[in-house]
C-alpha cells in the first residue's frame, strides 16, 4: 500500500482559491459549502485541500507545503504564463505571487490569494542556492551574495536580500569588478522586482561605469536573470497600441 500525504490549507473565500488553483491547471473534485467550507483539488499525483478559516489575513499567513516534482522549468513557465493571463500581468510581489525562477535554479514558490505558500522542488535536487554553478568566494562581496541568494529565493525575502547588497555595496574596499558586477546585478534584479525604478537607474548607471566586456558580462548570471526579470514584466503590460474594441459589434 503506498501511504499518500494531503495537506489542508486554509482560504477565506473558497471560490476565489478555487479560481486561482484552476487557472494553474488545478482540477477540483470535491466542494462543500456546509455543515464547513471544504474544497479538494489535484494536478496530477498533486493534491491539495482547502477549508474554510474565518478572520484569516493573507498577508501574516504563515502555512506552507513542499512538492517534489520530477521536472521545474516547464511547470513553472506553466503557472507563470497561466497568472499572467489571469492578472494581466506576472504577479511577483503581495499575495497572490509567484517567486522568480533563474536558470539552474531547483524550486520556485506560488504564494495562493490566502497567503499559504507551495513550494515546488524539483526531485533530487541539492539544497543550496543558484550561487552554486559559479566559484565560491569567501570576499565581502561574495558572501553577500550568498546570503541575498538565499533570502531571496528561500525565504522570499527581497528586502532583506535588498539590504545585505546594499550594506556590501556600501562598504569601501578593493574589490574584484566581475564580483562587483555579480552583486549589482543581483541588486538591479530585486529592484526591478520590488518595482523600486530610482533604485534601478542607479544601479544601471554604476553598471555601466564598470565597462564590461562581452566575455565579463558572460560571467554575471545575474545581469541575465534581471534582464529575463524585466522582459517578463514588459511583456504582461497591455498593449497600448493593441485592438480597440468594436462598440458596434
Amino acid at each position: 500500500m503506498v501511504a499518500l500525504t494531503i495537506p489542508v490549507l486554509p482560504c477565506i473565500s473558497l471560490p476565489e482559491t478555487l479560481t486561482f488553483y484552476r487557472t494553474l491547471g488545478f482540477e477540483v473534485t470535491h466542494e462543500q459549502t456546509k455543515p464547513n467550507l471544504y474544497a479538494a483539488t489535484s494536478r496530477g499525483d498533486i493534491h491539495l485541500h482547502f477549508m474554510g478559516v474565518k478572520g484569516l489575513n493573507p498577508a501574516e499567513a504563515y502555512s506552507a507545503c513542499l512538492v517534489l516534482v520530477p521536472e521545474i522549468d516547464g511547470l513553472y513557465q506553466s503557472f507563470a504564463d497561466a497568472l499572467r493571463r489571469l492578472y494581466g500581468k506576472l504577479p511577483t510581489a503581495g499575495q497572490p505571487r509567484i517567486t522568480r525562477l533563474r536558470k539552474g535554479q531547483s524550486r520556485f514558490t506560488v504564494v495562493d490569494v490566502a497567503g499559504n505558500s507551495i513550494i515546488f522542488i524539483k526531485q533530487g535536487a541539492a539544497d543550496d542556492d543558484d550561487e552554486r554553478a559559479a566559484p565560491q568566494s569567501n570576499s565581502r562581496l561574495g558572501k553577500a551574495l550568498r546570503t541575498a541568494a538565499r533570502l531571496r529565493d528561500f525565504r522570499n525575502d527581497d528586502a532583506a536580500a535588498a539590504k545585505v547588497l546594499d550594506l556590501a555595496l556600501a562598504q569601501e574596499g578593493p574589490s574584484d569588478r566581475i564580483e562587483r558586477a555579480r552583486v549589482l546585478a543581483a541588486r538591479l534584479e530585486l529592484a526591478i522586482a520590488m518595482d523600486d525604478e530610482a533604485r534601478a537607474s542607479t544601479l544601471r548607471e554604476a553598471l555601466a561605469t564598470l565597462a564590461l566586456s562581452a566575455e565579463e558580462s558572460a560571467q554575471v548570471p545575474e545581469l541575465r536573470a534581471a534582464e529575463e526579470l524585466e522582459r517578463s514584466l514588459r511583456s504582461s503590460e497591455p498593449d497600448p497600441h493593441g485592438p480597440a474594441t468594436d462598440a458596434s459589434a
